[in-house]
């Protein structure tokens, strides 16, 4: 892999931003992909490096996208019609190329998908505990407050404004632990609500968990919304010094998330009009065709000048129902 696909690759990891590697595993001649050639594609159909032509790249770009819903990779076989049924098996997407040209190609396309995010409010032993806790584990970790010290932590980011979840990434599918201490658990956990996070969790006693929901109930918010607070946040592991109490809450979001109870951020793919090249079938993104003629009011795309040639040579040849 080139260096600047795998600077790419950890700048857009650091950020918590999705894309896709795409890897030549197999080619036969004459494709332009070669083993190890490796390419880098982001959601709005960029793509950094090199896999192969004119041909394949559309294929893997559009096939590569399709992993980010599930999160599964696979193998793609990019070869000529006749061959299709020979390399097809479980795993592996098969799909048709037929640009003058004898060749093929086999690519691994894998998703990358954010880590899960952990944003933590407050400033206090549980929190620089939980985000560095976090960090290790994999996750994502961001420090919402006015100060702290998590944020010196490799990993570990801090937003210098207790409230702005925003800044701090926040998504539907993030985790908002409130861990104020009684500073301003109130305003906290009303931006917490607010902010959509799959998890909101209050570390306080029952007690004061009740107090703050009781405060936040009497100011009229939501029933709905109150019921989804974890409070006291964290599996019940005893009573613990304050500090082991990030213990407790890792051990949560990590069983909400095996449990899958925590969604997985995933990315809608682009809205991306595509239509089939009448003479090789193969798929045209409108947007990126370089190749179309008019033919009885309609308009027609194709993969190549060659293909563009063919049609223009006989379109009936094309458009017929048998063809």
């Amino acid at each position: 892999m080139k260096p600047e696909v795998l600077a790419l690759a950890a700048e857009l990891s650091a950020r918590g931003e999705p894309f896709v590697l795409a890897t030549v595993v197999w080619r036969r001649a004459p494709s332009s992909g070669q083993p190890g050639a490796t390419a880098l594609i982001t959601p709005d159909r960029a793509i950094h490096g090199w896999i192969g032509g004119a041909c394949a790249e559309p294929t893997v770009i559009r096939e590569g996208l399709r992993t980010l819903d599930d999160g599964e990779p696979k193998l793609l076989f990019l070869g000529t019609p006749e061959e299709l049924e020979g390399h097809a098996r479980e795993g592996v997407v098969t799909v048709p190329i037929a640009c003058q040209s004898e060749g093929a190609l086999e690519v691994y396309v894998e998703p990358v998908l954010p880590a899960p995010l952990v944003i933590v409010i407050g400033r206090s032993p549980v929190v620089d505990a939980l985000a560095k806790m976090a960090v290790a584990l994999g996750w994502r970790a961001t420090v919402v407050d006015d100060g702290g010290s998590a944020g010196d932590h490799p990993g570990v980011t801090t937003v210098v404004d207790r409230l702005d979840l925003y800044a701090a990434g926040v998504t539907s599918a993030s985790c908002v632990v409130v861990a104020t201490q009684g500073h301003y658990d109130e305003t906290a956990l009303e931006a917490a609500l607010a902010s959509g996070a799959a998890y909101v969790g209050l570390v306080a006693s029952d007690r004061r968990a009740e107090s703050v929901l009781g405060y936040l109930r009497d100011r009229g918010a939501d029933a709905e919304a109150l019921a989804r607070v974890h409070a006291p946040a964290g599996l019940d592991l005893g009573h613990l010094p304050t500090q082991d109490i990030a213990v407790a809450i890792m051990a949560e979001l990590v069983q909400l998330r095996a449990a899958g109870a925590l969604p997985v951020a995933t990315v809608a793919e682009p809205v991306v009009h595509e239509e089939i090249d009448p003479v090789c079938h193969m798929t045209v993104a409108v947007a990126d065709a370089h190749f179309q003629t008019a033919h009885e009011g309609r308009t027609y795309y194709f993969c190549s000048a060659g293909c563009l040639a063919s049609f223009q040579e006989d379109p009936a040849r094309y458009l017929t129902p048998a063809s």
